[in-house]
């Protein structure tokens, strides 16, 4: 039983002489060692490292890419229109010594500073552009300038800036009615100028329908006329030719046609005494003539 304790207590003094004596940085971590809260050495390989107990004090900083969601503000663009923007910034600790010095190696602290620098930057990026152009692709150029100039200003407090990004940029509540309003009075216009160009347009394309039509008709009356003249034409010729060739033939026939038009349907007709028309009739009722 006395072994089982002595071990144990043996164990427990390991452990404490371990955390006097060592520490461990891993590989998400950085890590300063302070004399008195001097920094003598800053860690930024993992590793087990040691220290002097109770006169070296650790802290620790991070060293992976951190994500601050700065908060939204309102900006005035070029054509003085009010945008609030939504952005975040991309940002890991640089210079160790540099950030705890300046930051007391806290996060919080860091990030203030990000939120003051960034917004100022990107206020006066913005302010020389038009709302249409901050909307655009160009606004990748605009961020990349406020990346620039925010970097050099957060270097000086150990900060490493690597990007600053707009997640959304929206006009304020009463503003964006007024826009909406607008917008959709535009579009009403657009849509009555259409139809508007689309009536006229079909009234054209009828007139001209209708304009077709007339020449067609026309036409094919002035063929028709044509046609039939050429036709009158030839029948006269026939009837000319057959009355050259017999005229006393063609009379007769010409008086047998006229008599099938005069009796038919009971019609009454008045001769002269000499007419050779009544001669007939007369003959053919066996009357003879006066």
């Amino acid at each position: 039983m006395k072994k089982v304790i002595v071990f144990a207590g043996v164990i427990v003094l390991l452990v404490i002489v371990y955390n006097l004596f060592a520490f461990t940085v891993d590989e998400t971590k950085k890590a300063a060692v302070l004399r008195f809260g001097e920094i003598v050495r800053v860690i930024e390989k993992p590793g087990l490292y040691f220290k002097i107990p109770f006169i070296n004090n650790v802290v620790y900083l991070e060293d992976r890419v951190l994500n601050y969601d700065i908060q939204p503000r309102d900006i005035l663009t070029a054509d003085q229109k009010r945008l609030t923007i939504d952005n975040y910034a991309i940002w890991r600790v640089g210079a160790p010594k540099t950030f705890i010095e300046t930051n007391a190696g806290s996060l919080i602290n860091a990030q203030i500073r990000i939120d003051d620098i960034v917004y100022s930057d990107l206020r006066d990026v913005l302010a020389k552009h038009t709302l249409d152009e901050i909307v655009s692709a160009k606004r990748l150029e605009y961020l990349r300038e406020v990346t620039l100039l925010s970097y050099d200003k957060l270097a000086v407090f150990g900060i490493d800036l690597i990007d600053v990004r707009i997640k959304r940029a929206d006009l304020p509540t009463e503003i964006e009615q007024a826009v909406f309003s607008r917008m959709r009075s535009e579009r009403e216009r657009i849509a009555a100028q259409l139809r508007a160009e689309g009536d006229e347009t079909s009234k054209q394309m009828t007139s001209n329908a209708d304009k077709e039509r007339v020449i067609i008709f026309a036409e094919a009356d002035k063929q028709a006329e044509m046609v039939k003249g050429d036709g009158d034409a030839q029948a006269l010729e026939i009837y000319a030719d057959a009355y050259n060739q017999d005229p006393e033939f063609y009379r007769f026939w010409r008086t047998l046609e006229s008599y099938k038009t005069a009796l038919q349907g009971g019609a009454s007709i008045v001769l002269s005494t000499d007419s050779d028309y009544l001669r007939f009739l007369e003959n053919m009722a066996g009357e003879p003539a006066d």
